[in-house]
């Protein structure tokens, strides 16, 4: 099926959060999109369905498609306070392919650089966010600008089949180090923690960026008992290839502990959960 960009109006854009964003002290969330191109095999966002504002055709036909919000950057302009503290974004990468030819990015950024708000958190694994670098320095100097970027293993070979549509693990490396060395505060973001040697995924990180580090393993239902999980696509790859340990809730938690003993003996920090959102705000 060949991958179609779609456009919809959207009624408003920026949501009062809820749950894990707001735990973490983020006032506002915001998606330009519904669904994701990137289509990651683990992808949490089609597991919450109508509570992540989706459709059917979403759940059923993730990665197949992407539906921006056409009025994204008028409802932004409109909707935008000096005291907010925004997280774009849970449920979209929006630096995914289709972005490329869409250019919504832009156009949010300028209307952030009009009126910025206190913090605005962008999430993505997508190397097009070096398109608009000098949009984000220029945002950097009004605001608490923080680029969230992922990296979740140091195996290409694991890349190519858990998210085989996001770029390789260098050409990440790579995009965060011309973002920190722009002077835009950059977090790797080991999420979720795809099968890798641990403590070379997280000397990476730490070469690449100069802030702490957040990770988080996959999402497993002995932890998290509602709400979103990690795809079934992601579980029959792990047990397809020998990884089903890097579902097990005492396993991830040895993970976590060696990273954060690493970072630390390192200088820095390395946070899960809701105290690594934190870090962004």
């Amino acid at each position: 099926m060949a991958f179609a960009i779609l456009h919809s109006e959207a009624k408003s854009i920026l949501s009062q959060t809820s749950g894990f964003i707001a735990q973490a002290g983020f006032t506002h969330s915001l998606t330009p999109a519904r669904n994701c191109g990137f289509a990651c095999t683990y992808c949490y966002v089609p597991t919450m369905r109508v509570y992540g504002g989706l459709r059917p055709e979403d759940w059923r036909h993730w990665g197949e498609f992407t539906t921006f919000k056409a009025n994204a950057p008028e409802l932004v302009a409109r909707a935008l306070r000096s005291d907010q503290v925004i997280y774009c974004s849970p449920l979209v990468d929006p630096y995914q392919p289709a972005e490329e030819t869409e250019q919504m990015m832009p156009r949010l950024l300028d209307a952030f650089i009009d009126r910025p708000p206190r913090t605005l958190a962008i999430q993505t694994r997508g190397p097009l966010i070096l398109r608009d670098i000098d949009k984000l320095t220029e945002l950097a100097q009004k605001t608490r600008l923080r680029v969230s970027f992922s990296l979740t293993t140091d195996r290409e070979d694991v890349r190519r089949v858990y998210e085989a549509l996001c770029a390789p693990i260098q050409e990440r490396l790579s995009v965060m180090r011309r973002l920190t060395a722009a002077g835009i505060p950059t977090y790797a973001t080991l999420a979720p923690l795809l099968p890798c040697n641990p403590e070379t995924l997280l000397d990476m990180a730490l070469e690449a960026t100069t802030g702490d580090i957040i990770c988080d393993p996959f999402h497993v239902r002995p932890v998290k008992m509602s709400g979103a999980t990690t795809r079934e696509a992601a579980r029959r790859i792990s047990a397809r290839y020998g990884h089903v340990d890097w579902h097990d809730p005492e396993f991830q938690a040895g993970i976590v502990d060696g990273l954060r003993a690493r970072a630390a003996s390192a200088g820095r920090k390395c946070e899960s959960g809701v105290a690594g959102f934190r870090l962004l705000t």
